[in-house]
């Protein structure tokens, strides 16, 4: 009698399931803090370019017209702007300060702040950038 033979299989064993488990959960300890700590940065470097963007719009409407605008959707409109700008940290277009030009002057936006509660990761409140 001749004893059948099966072609030997290779699996994997649990003991090495666990272990790869293990490292990747060690990997990931590692890696997401970091993640969601750069993502909070990213948004207050999106929200202080925005801002940037959207008060150089502001000024350049002043100097050709010799008045503020009287909203942000104006600057959109005169092509100032190519959209309303965005506040990351609030995920809204529209939740904005509007901030009113100095007396004797014509319009009603000056400038803007976000009307985000709390600090950036720098610790500088989000209505002074």
């Amino acid at each position: 009698m001749v004893a059948s033979r099966r072609p030997l299989t290779r699996a994997f064993t649990l003991i090495e399931m666990l272990l790869v488990m293990v490292v990747l959960a060690m990997l990931l300890t590692l890696s997401v803090p970091r993640y969601f700590s750069s993502l909070d940065k990213s948004r207050d470097v999106v929200l202080a370019e925005n801002l940037r963007v959207t008060r150089i719009g502001i000024d350049r409407f002043f100097a050709d017209r010799g008045r503020y605008p009287e909203s942000l959707e104006e600057l959109v409109e005169a092509k100032y702007l190519s959209a309303l700008p965005w506040d990351p940290v609030l995920e809204s277009q529209t939740n904005w300060v509007l901030v009113a030009p100095p007396s004797g002057e014509s319009g009603r936006v000056a400038d803007l702040r976000s009307a985000a509660p709390g600090s950036g990761k720098s610790g500088k409140p989000y209505a002074d950038y």
